[in-house]
């Protein structure tokens, strides 16, 4: 009951000055934040925000102090004229519509809806510097992640500068891997130009977190390189195993065998069973150089260095042992 009369009495006093301005100042909806207070009846405005174009939006100055630390120590100045008169704070060097959309987000009570984020969108960077200016935290991260979503090689520049200016981490974060991932369409734009001529500072700290970012990618290059050959050698190991372990049902000699034999990389296998055959067909003359042959010689001792069957003497692989010794 309280909350349907506190919002019909707001509702009345933003018709008036709707019908003095001629157009919607903050949203009926938006009033929560005064509802949040634990306010029963909704008091005059008792504030005016006055933006670049001498306009004067109208506004509560609880709403504004329990939104913004900084608004709220400038409410709380010493008054010139006696205290009944209206507070005016000048809110300057942004278009009087971003003023107009960040006074309805202070009314939203911390809840960007859909709307409201469109809002966002188009009066992004404004927004940005408001909210970082007058210490709005949660609007500050909503603008982030709004800019964060609709960044462009275009605009990515002036975004960047931005974030670093307003102390957004998380936006600069996103504006450098954007420049890394298309770098060659950023540096054609104005705003690349313009920086490299006014802001050398920079110019090297993004070319600087390029050259970081290439040298990641080639060391993530040469580690998922590595890894991938160490799987290709532990399966063309446990193949080696398996054809020396089945003895002549791997080597294929039987169809009716080779079908009991099986290997869960055939591939790998097939390579391994033509390497052994040319090795036993192989001139002995030519072995020394035949590349063929030194391969085979390679994995039997790296799976001589790594066999664990030594022991017992169990392991089936040939020269196992003999490589071992000779090995170490």
């Amino acid at each position: 009951m309280h909350a349907a009369t506190t919002a019909y009495h707001w509702h009345g006093i933003m018709e008036e000055e709707e019908q003095q301005h001629g157009e919607t100042l903050v949203s009926p909806t938006g009033f929560r934040r005064w509802l949040e207070a634990g306010n029963d009846d909704t008091p005059p405005t008792d504030a005016r925000i006055v933006t670049s174009g001498q306009r004067r939006l109208p506004a509560h100055s609880t709403v504004l102090a329990s939104a913004s630390p900084v608004l709220e120590s400038m409410l709380h100045r010493p008054r010139k004229g006696g205290s009944n008169r209206e507070m005016e704070i000048p809110v300057l060097g942004v278009p009087c519509d971003a003023v107009h959309a960040f006074l309805r987000l202070l009314y939203s009570a911390r809840c960007v809806t859909l709307a409201e984020e469109e809002i966002v969108g188009e009066h992004g960077m404004h927004l940005m510097v408001l909210s970082h200016a007058y210490g709005v935290g949660w609007l500050k991260r909503a603008c982030e992640r709004v800019l964060s979503s609709r960044l462009t090689a275009e605009g990515v520049v002036d975004v960047l500068v931005l974030a670093q200016q307003c102390d957004a981490p998380r936006l600069h974060l996103r504006c450098m891997q954007l420049l890394a991932e298309d770098f060659a369409a950023v540096e054609q734009t104005e705003a690349w130009r313009f920086l490299r001529d006014h802001d050398p500072w920079l110019e090297l700290d993004i070319l600087q977190f390029l050259e970081d970012a290439h040298l990641r990618r080639r060391r993530l290059g040469r580690r998922k390189a590595e890894r991938r050959l160490y799987m290709e050698l532990h399966e063309t190991i446990e193949c080696l195993h398996h054809i020396f372990k089945d003895g002549y049902a791997a080597m294929g000699h039987s169809g009716r065998e080779e079908k009991r034999a099986r290997c869960p990389n055939p591939v790998t296998c097939r390579g391994l069973r033509q390497l052994v055959r040319h090795l036993a067909a192989c001139d002995s003359e030519k072995r020394r150089w035949c590349r063929r042959c030194k391969c085979l010689w390679q994995l039997l001792r790296l799976h001589a260095s790594t066999c664990t069957e030594l022991d017992d003497a169990s392991c089936e692989v040939p020269l196992c042992m003999y490589l071992c010794n000779w090995c170490r």
